[in-house]
């Protein structure tokens, strides 16, 4: 009688154990920067996505709600110099709900793209919105213009005095993790100056927006 109810007794531990495991594989993860790192299109976090034919809103939207984005420099490694080079990296364009479209890095000498752009200021970003759940949600792949996603191209700069604390609270707020990163890997702020801005969120091709286009946008 005693072993048959210790039997019991782990059939029903395990049976716990697995359904509260089979929660915490389920259930979306939680990260410590940004906000939640792309749970925006939870219905209290992500707002509607603007009308497609207001391309400049799209972008500023994109930017806005994007905790990171994949960043294309050329690169100065003798393997593959002169090649195209891309990264994933943080960034914010300012607190939630109240977006700049100035896209803010927080970047270390150390990192592979740093070390290109020191040669070469050039780059291209991307943004999209299979990093949220909306794509998901939809129906929508990575790839179709549906999920929509931007292209930014400029050159990446250093902040200067006078956007030092912008550019630090736009980040620090969007990505808390960044406070406690090793002071020894000498970080410091930056901003890509957009000078060429291609939306695709439909069929037909990218649509082109000027950068006046995209900084008139009213944020709401």
């Amino acid at each position: 009688m005693a072993g048959l109810a210790r039997g019991s007794a782990r059939a029903l531990l395990a049976a716990l154990l697995a359904s509260t495991l089979l929660a915490l594989l389920v259930s979306p993860a939680r990260g410590r920067g940004g906000r939640d790192h792309g749970d925006w299109d939870e219905a209290s976090l992500l707002p509607p996505l603007p009308p497609r034919e207001d391309a400049a809103r799209v972008a500023r939207f994109v930017t806005h709600v994007s905790d990171w984005g994949a960043l294309a420099t050329i690169s100065t490694l003798e393997a593959v110099r002169g090649r195209p080079f891309a990264d994933v990296l943080s960034l914010s364009d300012g607190p939630p709900g109240a977006g700049s479209g100035v896209p803010y890095f927080y970047l270390s000498p150390l990192q592979l793209s740093v070390s290109n752009l020191q040669e070469n200021p050039y780059a291209t970003l991307t943004m999209t919105l299979a990093q949220t759940n909306f794509c998901k949600k939809h129906g929508f792949d990575p790839q179709s213009p549906l999920c929509a996603h931007i292209i930014l191209s400029g050159t990446v700069t250093k902040v200067n005095e006078t956007e030092m604390d912008i550019a630090k609270h736009s980040l620090f707020i969007r990505h808390p993790e960044m406070k406690t990163w090793p002071s020894s890997h000498n970080w410091f702020f930056a901003k890509l100056n957009i000078t060429n801005i291609w939306v695709l969120d439909y069929f037909g091709g990218p649509k082109i927006v000027t950068p006046e286009e995209y900084y008139n946008v009213t944020v709401q």
